[in-house]
């Protein structure tokens, strides 16, 4: 799935592909503006990409220090972008995964 085709589904959908992997579903379901969805698919995993995302939704939560904790799992930094930015750059290189 490409990324635009990924925002169409958040813009026309009620819910995320089921091949798509759990933590682009939490993207998904974030976008929805359903952070607690989102942190419950990802919340019991452990592999990097599902850590990355885990880290972006405490940060978007306004929890760093649990957010940094799930960065350096990650083998990542917080980034110093927005919110936003940080969003769409996880999805474009999830989705090319």
């Amino acid at each position: 799935m490409t990324y635009d085709e990924f925002i169409l589904t958040i813009e026309n959908d009620d819910t995320p592909a089921s091949s798509l992997p759990l933590y682009v579903q939490a993207l998904w379901w974030d976008a929805k503006g359903n952070w607690g969805k989102a942190h419950s698919l990802i919340d019991a995993l452990d592999d990097k990409n599902s850590c990355r995302v885990h880290a972006y939704l405490h940060r978007k939560e306004g929890d760093i220090w649990n957010a940094d904790y799930w960065y350096r799992r990650a083998n990542a930094q917080r980034p110093a972008i927005s919110l936003d930015e940080e969003w769409k750059n996880l999805a474009m290189k999830l989705l090319l995964e």
